[in-house]
């Protein structure tokens, strides 16, 4: 038997994923007709009789061989990355929500990277149509309407597709055309133009995603109706006179009132017994507060229940749930913690800590961080605590940019002297936040390590500005190229080291430092001027060979004209020694 495909929509926010759902949700006119969409917990059931009206003669070519569609009601990418089951995601497919106006944003990014490292297939619904200047409304199908709009309405709305199309190869490589243009859904995927505000482009998104499904996923929806029933945590809620109640998607199986359930734990599985089973009253509304409920006996996959069960207070989102033998629940246990072991990682002994709320968001965060490289000691759920901070303080010795903490949705212990922590609700702008971190601490670090070497400076002794010749030299000095340094040493063009500036006066006041351009009296030792300088000699600071090679790694930090000078440093030493600095 084939259970209904769970669809989830993610995209970045304000670009009509809720619109979409609630269009998808009331699709049908009037509350009596047949294949009216029912409401489960944390989902929205279609079922065969509603796709078949909204997508009339599209179907013909296909037929229709699912019970319908299960849209995970929960909006944005964190209910995609939290929700989950054995071997990936808990979603089958996904519509990707883009502002056909607005194109990429931040979060449309993240969606796509998450749906490709999960190897969710996808289609990309380019929400407000209507928004497009001079577009007109129609009540006939997209194809036919997009046909009859004026040339530059059907040229803008191109315009618009081909610049998803360009940015989703451009960022992912992935090829991407109008759904009406793709040979091979395989290899490319399908944008269909919308408006979740008018409905137009509704029956063909309806219609591409029974398409997906029915040629590419199928054998993967097959199911036993009466047998072990498998889901997932989609949030933990207080009901009055319940207490602790778990909303749960189930994808696979049926559940009974009675049944004896293992459900992952933070320490181990936890083993109960349902208690009470709750579906939506007929025709409420999930998104109000003072919906009713009414008690069922038993569901069946794909579906959203309210499970009421003992001892589920420490349960969290995104935990597997699955039916036992209540006589031996091993089994059961052990394929729980298989699912948990998934995602809860212990890597090497050094690497950053990473936390998040649920087991889909934590392992979203580590898929991503993988995906960059970056290393991973631990992996766990909950807030940030005080065994998290001798973890990631441990590896302050060896690497500071390891003795980081990064948090998604999360709060617990504050930052210390050794361990930085950066907490976001947006997956990835605790990767960004982290990379930009790493990035300026290198860069502090490196600028410290630059602060104890000779760094490339070359200076000329004006002509008429010789203030005193000797004991020590005055005279005044222009700044070719670098930064003057008291205490930095000069060698002639020939090699040789002469002097040693002491000191640095800008406009009769001291100075530790001078920048290129200026033009500074210098006191210098060891030096007579009219002797070993004259007037018009050029000095170069008097780099070393170890700091040399130093430079060579830092030059990034260097200036074109500090670079440049650095070369002609080399080669005035290397007139004495071949290999110097190779």
């Amino acid at each position: 038997m084939l259970r209904k495909p769970i669809v989830t929509v993610v995209g970045h926010v304000d670009h009509g994923k809720t619109s979409l759902l609630d269009t998808i949700r009331h699709s049908t006119v009037t509350e009596g007709e047949a294949g009216k969409i029912t409401q489960a917990i944390g989902a929205s059931i279609v079922p065969t009789e509603t796709i078949k009206r909204v997508c009339g003669p599209l179907l013909k070519t296909m037929g229709l061989r699912i019970p319908g569609l299960l849209f995970i009601d929960t909006p944005g990418h964190a209910a995609f990355s939290t929700l989950r089951k054995r071997g990936g995601a808990l979603a089958d497919i996904a519509i990707l929500v883009i502002d056909i106006n607005e194109g990429f944003m931040p979060q449309t990014e993240e969606a796509i990277e998450i749906l490709i490292a999960a190897k969710t297939p996808f289609l990309i619904a380019a929400n407000k149509i209507d928004l497009t200047r001079g577009w007109v409304k129609s009540d006939k199908f997209l194809l036919q309407n997009l046909q009859s709009q004026s040339a530059d309405v059907q040229r803008m709305i191109d315009e618009k597709i081909y610049k998803i199309v360009g940015q989703m190869y451009d960022k992912f490589e992935v090829q991407a055309d109008r759904f009406d243009r793709i040979q091979d859904y395989t290899k490319q995927i399908g944008i269909v133009p919308i408006s979740a505000h008018t409905k137009e482009g509704l029956p063909e998104v309806l219609m591409a995603l029974v398409g997906l499904v029915q040629k590419y996923l199928e054998s993967g929806l097959e199911m036993d109706e009466k047998g072990v029933a498998k889901g997932t945590i989609l949030e933990v809620k207080e009901q009055k006179g319940l207490g602790k109640v778990l909303d749960v998607i189930l994808y696979d199986g049926a559940l009974k009132s009675g049944d004896t359930v293992v459900i992952g734990g933070m320490g181990s599985p936890i083993i109960t017994k349902v208690r009470g089973l709750f579906e939506p009253a007929a025709h409420a509304e999930m998104m109000e507060k003072k919906v009713k409920y009414d008690s069922v006996k038993e569901v069946v996959a794909a579906t959203g229940v309210r499970v009421f069960a003992p001892g589920v207070d420490d349960i969290i989102a995104g935990m597997p749930i699955m039916s036992s033998n209540p006589k031996d629940t091993s089994a059961a246990e052990k394929e729980v913690q298989a699912q948990i072991d998934e995602v809860l990682i212990e890597t090497d002994d050094e690497g950053i800590v990473v936390k998040a709320d649920t087991i889909g968001s934590l392992e979203a965060l580590c898929t991503l961080l993988r995906e960059k490289d970056i290393p991973i000691r631990r992996a766990t759920i909950g807030q940030v605590n005080k065994k998290d901070m001798v973890d990631a303080e441990s590896n302050y010795e060896k690497d500071p940019l390891l003795s980081v903490i990064l948090g998604f949705n999360i709060g617990g212990e504050e930052p210390s002297d050794k361990v930085h922590i950066i907490r976001s609700d947006i997956i990835y702008k605790v990767i960004e936040e982290f990379e930009l971190w790493k990035e300026s601490m290198k860069r502090k670090e490196e600028e410290e390590e630059l602060g104890k070497v000779t760094t490339p400076c070359k200076i000329e002794i004006l002509k008429g500005f010789v203030f005193r010749q000797s004991n020590p030299a005055i005279a005044g000095v222009h700044i070719n190229a670098g930064k003057l340094r008291t205490g930095m040493k000069f060698m002639k063009t020939d090699g040789k080291e002469v002097t040693t500036v002491k000191g640095i006066q800008i406009e009769q006041k001291n100075a530790s430092t001078a920048e290129q351009g200026k033009d500074v009296a210098a006191e210098m030792t060891d030096v007579t001027i009219g002797r070993q300088v004259d007037e018009g000699t050029v000095l170069y600071s008097a780099i070393n060979e170890e700091d040399f090679i130093l430079l060579k790694k830092l030059k990034h930090l260097l200036s074109k004209a500090e670079i440049d000078v650095l070369k002609e440093i080399a080669n005035i030493r290397r007139e004495n020694n071949p290999v110097w600095g190779i």
